[in-house]
């Protein structure tokens, strides 16, 4: 961009960094997504968020409004002008950590989820197989858990056996 001689440096700087109508509405946009993120998370995930009381106000009161079409769109808009003013990383950083977290409890869930059913379904070399990963599990009470699951299962009874059995496994296997 060439320099009139009418205009100084700080001018020209300025026009550089000034954003479009589009880009700024993007970025508000952002904003109050970010502001849903916020308003949708439980009590204890909300107090692992840094932000100032404000802030967390409006995000209490979003949550109490109960999703009320008018009100509570007007409240997310408040949300994420309040957060225009704010520097938005920390709290995009900790929504990240706690979405993490999220999926590594789900990942885990899932695969005892697929060891449970592999049991169930292989029977002894399974059970034989996972005691030499996981010593410290009881033969016994496996064997007793996958026959009564089996046995549920063929007479179309519910799962009660097969849940024990996930109970078991999800407290006694680390990680």
């Amino acid at each position: 961009m060439a320099v009139s001689p009418d205009k100084n440096e700080f001018e020209v700087e300025q026009d550089d960094t000034q954003l479009s109508k589009t880009q700024l509405k993007n970025q508000s946009n952002d904003l109050q997504k970010l502001g849903v993120s916020l308003v949708d998370l439980s009590p204890a995930a909300l107090a692992k968020i840094p932000m100032d009381q404000e802030l967390l106000d409006a995000v209490l009161l979003a949550q109490r409004i109960l999703r009320k079409k008018e009100g509570y769109r007007r409240q997310l808009q408040l949300i994420g002008k309040l957060m225009r003013h704010r520097d938005v990383t920390p709290i995009e950083q900790a929504l990240l950590q706690i979405q993490a977290s999220h999926q590594k409890s789900n990942q885990k869930f899932h695969k005892l989820e697929v060891l449970r059913d592999n049991l169930i379904a292989q029977g002894d070399s399974a059970i034989e197989e996972l005691l030499e990963e996981h010593p410290a599990l009881e033969r016994q009470k496996l064997r007793q858990l996958v026959r009564q699951a089996v046995k549920q299962q063929a007479d179309n009874k519910p799962p009660k056996a097969a849940r024990e059995l996930f109970k078991y496994l999800q407290y006694s296997i680390d990680g």
